[in-house]
């Protein structure tokens, strides 16, 4: 008795309950999942765009000279000229000339035999000089890639994919908020803002893709052949010739190349597992 008057005594403290620490915040990652339509695109568009490059060379290799303005051939000065002198290959840009031999303009293929091409077998569709079936693979691959990227467009205005994950917001434009993309970038920081999927220079560069060298690799395509300047003279006439296309084509194609080996060289360092499920099953984290 004694002892439960003790503890009821007014006079002993009450004990003060212990408060749980709180939780900390989860951190939202970013949403990597694309629709579906964007992921069938990005694959087959992957297929094409290989394709059409590697036909591309073969087509190249007919005659391996650039040069700017309307009309080109071996009288008119070319600013860019892969070929070989004697035993050696060279790559000439501007009057400026590199050694190339067993790369360019001269190598060894498979069975040992000396070869005199700008661009070698392996790099080619397809591997022996064909200049009509290297054309064929490039106008059936060509059909897909334009309409592949016309059907991306369309879709992509109506699932949002555009103006959720690609759009610029008004504060990215900022050249403050740009550099400090490009300093985290050289750091191999590749963190986004909360959510967002892309970086301001993630964004900037696939608009510069999507919007520009695609669809410029589709209209220089048109202007420098044949065919179309014959019957539409006006895709030629926006470049200034039909040498000036090809030459812009030939550029544009290397700078997609360039892209897509960038592309896939920083899924590696960042994320690949995550990225490549979010534009294979679309798996959501």
């Amino acid at each position: 008795m004694t002892d439960m008057i003790a503890a009821l005594d007014p006079a002993d403290p009450a004990p003060v309950p212990v408060a749980e620490p709180p939780l900390a915040p989860r951190v939202q990652e970013p949403d990597h999942s694309h629709a579906r339509t964007t992921r069938l695109w990005h694959w087959v568009n992957l297929v094409a765009l290989i394709t059409l490059f590697m036909s591309g060379l073969m087509i190249f290799n007919a005659h391996p000279r650039l040069y700017w303005g309307e009309y080109g051939n071996r009288d008119e000065p070319a600013w860019l000229v892969i070929g070989q002198q004697g035993p050696r290959g060279f790559l000439e840009i501007a009057g400026s000339r590199i050694d190339t031999t067993g790369v360019l303009g001269r190598y060894e293929d498979g069975e040992g035999q000396m070869r005199s091409r700008a661009f070698p077998g392996w790099a080619t569709i397809p591997t022996d000089y064909n200049l009509a079936d290297a054309r064929h693979w490039h106008f059936f691959f060509a059909w897909i890639f334009a309409f592949g990227l016309l059907f991306f467009m369309v879709f992509s205005l109506f699932n949002g994919h555009i103006r959720t994950m690609i759009a610029m917001r008004r504060a990215e434009w900022h050249p403050r908020a740009l550099w400090r993309t490009i300093v985290d970038h050289a750091r191999f920081d590749f963190h986004t803002a909360p959510g967002e999927a892309y970086n301001p220079l993630q964004k900037l560069s696939y608009i510069a893709v999507i919007f520009v060298m695609l669809p410029l690799m589709i209209v220089t395509g048109l202007a420098m052949s044949p065919g179309t300047d014959a019957a539409l003279h006006f895709p030629s006439m926006m470049f200034g010739g039909r040498q000036t296309a090809r030459s812009l084509h030939f550029i544009i194609a290397f700078s997609l190349v360039g892209f897509l080996i960038l592309h896939v060289a920083l899924v590696i360092v960042h994320k690949p597992l995550t990225l490549l499920r979010g534009m294979t099953i679309g798996h959501r984290r």
